[in-house]
């Protein structure tokens, strides 16, 4: 505690110094209600506000902020203002005209913190759900895996452990499929790698190559496989709402390689369709094709013309698989068959120490005890 001292006559006429006893009680209780106020208004922090000050950051503007949220305009503005109130700081640089909102260096700090909040407390949501469910696991996926990884891997968890139950969500992309497992309303997801910024954890199931698929009459059927010369130009059919799509699109463009886009779909076989017809040659990944149709031919590419789709799975960093949730990551990469290639050695081996390392934590039995029960 810090003594304030004054000066007084001493015996000898000089000048002593002696304690403001009063003076310091008072600098202690200002102190002491400065520290307790500062608290108070900290408790009154609310996960709401934590989500609109990241949403504003997402969005770039309190309109679209609310659009994700699901609040109006003027609710998102209370938020962040009750945020700011409480911090004491301004969090949100607000520029005139049609300038993007943008965050503050503190509202970059709080922000930082408040993202741990919310997925603790999204985590927390999820677990009490799952106990409600009584172990049923919800899983992610999109058209490819659905069809080629997920039936064998349900089969082989039905045999490890009869008793769980599955429920498979389908998305047009992986982006809302993450935004799920964040939200803590799915366990896991497939998803393409790298996965979208969020607090997951990711493990590589398989590498997918890229083919070009087209009619059985197209002028390149007869070709063994393709380059940047023939790719430039081509007219194609691609995904719409593919994140890889926007990726092999750009990494063509790097090489001065633009394919006409005639059309744009999200189902595979429509796309297969329509290279069969002659609309367009189809650029996909090998385990979204059909390679028994009698009506296209599939054709290589040369290679690192198209960067690779990685496929991998999911989870959010706070929670602890369950066995089932564990059983079905390990039956995916055993029970699969990659158009291409299996992970290695190596690979195989570090995703069964992510998985061991999982079970640890989560507290359950061994796979090995597990298929023995």
């Amino acid at each position: 505690m810090c003594t304030i001292f004054g000066r007084s006559p001493a015996r000898n006429g000089a000048s002593s110094p002696v304690r403001n006893e009063s003076y310091q009680e008072s600098t202690w209780l200002i102190a002491t209600r400065s520290g307790l106020m500062g608290r108070v208004e900290w408790s009154k922090l609310e996960v709401r506000h934590l989500q609109a000050l990241r949403a504003i950051a997402r969005e770039g503007s309190f309109g679209r902020a609310a659009l994700e949220l699901g609040y109006t305009q003027s609710a998102i503005s209370q938020q962040i203002a009750a945020l700011e109130r409480i911090t004491g700081r301004q969090l949100v640089r607000r520029p005139k005209g049609r300038a993007p909102v943008a965050l503050t260096e503190a509202g970059h700090v709080v922000l930082r913190h408040g993202e741990a909040i919310i997925a603790q407390a999204q985590a927390a949501r999820a677990d009490l759900e799952a106990l409600r469910r009584g172990g049923t696991l919800r899983i992610g996926s999109f058209q490819s895996t659905s069809t080629h990884l997920v039936p064998g891997a349900v089969s082989a968890l039905a045999a490890q452990l009869p008793g769980a139950k599955i429920e498979l969500h389908e998305g047009q992309g992986d982006v809302e499929l993450l935004r799920l497992v964040e939200s803590g309303d799915l366990d896991l997801t497939f998803c393409v790698l790298p996965a979208i910024e969020g607090p997951f954890v990711t493990t590589e199931l398989l590498v997918d190559p890229f083919a070009l698929i087209v009619g059985a009459g197209h002028p390149l059927a007869d070709s063994t496989s393709v380059g940047a010369a023939e790719l430039h130009g081509l007219s194609v059919v691609g995904f719409q709402h593919c994140r890889h799509e926007h990726r092999v699109e750009t990494h063509l463009l790097n090489h001065n390689v633009v394919p006409h886009y005639v059309t744009r779909l999200d189902d595979n076989g429509a796309l297969q369709a329509m290279a069969a017809a002659g609309v367009g040659a189809a650029l996909l990944p090998w385990l979204t094709i059909d390679v028994a149709d009698p009506r296209v031919r599939v054709l290589d590419l040369d290679q690192g013309l198209v960067p690779d789709r990685v496929i991998g799975v999911a989870w959010h960093r706070e929670r602890s698989l369950s066995p089932a949730a564990l059983a079905f990551v390990d039956a995916v990469r055993r029970s699969s068959v990659p158009p291409r290639r299996r992970l290695s050695v190596v690979e195989d081996a570090r995703l069964g120490v992510v998985l061991a390392a999982q079970l640890v934590a989560s507290g359950a039995q061994p796979f090995a005890e597990l298929l023995a029960g």
